[in-house]
């Protein structure tokens, strides 16, 4: 089975390229996360928000994980972090084109 874990938090840039730029770093750090398969990096300049949508191979790694960055935004003085974990049903997710 596969997780999904959802962030999002309040974030007042750099965006786009800029992003890029800045976190490049970071991403190449999440790709040794056990566990870890994908990323979808998420921002919303409009709201202030920024966050990703993560694919883990299991609940632990995914819970782990969510543990280990909360606790890395806050020490960047993010004052919200919300995360959800998720179990991705498979079989529905095949049906509209999900690949793992």
């Amino acid at each position: 089975m596969y997780y999904i874990l959802q962030v999002d938090f309040p974030y007042s840039g750099p965006w786009g390229a800029a992003m890029y730029s800045a976190m490049e770093e970071l991403a190449r750090s999440i790709s040794e996360e056990p566990g870890f398969i994908w990323k979808y990096w998420t921002e919303n300049q409009e709201n202030s928000e920024a966050g990703g949508i993560y694919l883990f191979s299991d609940e632990r790694s995914a819970a782990a994980y969510l543990k280990k960055h909360t606790s890395r935004l806050k020490s960047f003085g993010i004052p919200r972090v919300n995360g959800k974990i998720f179990a991705v049903n498979e079989a529905l997710s095949r049906l509209n084109h999900c690949s793992f």
